[in-house]
């Protein structure tokens, strides 16, 4: 009986934990508010979350490479590219210091993340400069 008790404390204790920080997989909604793109998968390592694609919902696009990214990631396949880099705690419920990539476009972002409702929501900014010069997508947790 103790084990039962003490294995359920342990699986809330993580549901709560997982609620309360970016890593999991998210849905990703164009800015139209409505079409679901993708799943991104963010993990942490270090204090250090990082985020790749891990499903693209337009079949026709399951293959695509990022032909216009730069660097490590020139060429590379969209399914497994990672787009979210070096974001790090900045106060409760908000991360940033990292960059996100458009693997549409290549272009590279700073990138802001905020928790909402209650974890299941995650408000994803890229910008450049400041913050104030960007544009807000906000991802459902879809596990």
């Amino acid at each position: 009986m103790k084990k039962i008790l003490m294995a359920s404390a342990l699986l809330v204790a993580c549901s709560a934990y997982a609620q309360s920080s970016p890593a999991g997989t998210w849905k990703t909604i164009d800015d139209d508010g409505k079409t679901e793109k993708s799943l991104v998968k963010i993990s942490e390592s270090g204090g250090v979350f990082t985020g790749a694609i891990d499903t693209v919902f337009d079949k026709s696009k399951a293959d695509a490479v990022c032909t216009k990214c730069d660097g490590d990631r020139k060429d590379k396949p969209i399914i497994g590219l990672q787009i979210i880099r070096g974001v790090k705690a900045d106060g409760d419920n908000n991360w940033a210091g990292g960059t996100i990539v458009d693997p549409v476009s290549g272009k590279e972002y700073k990138v802001k993340m905020s928790l909402k409702d209650g974890g299941r929501k995650l408000d994803v900014r890229g910008y450049i400069g400041i913050a104030a010069l960007g544009r807000t997508q906000t991802w459902i947790r879809a596990e």
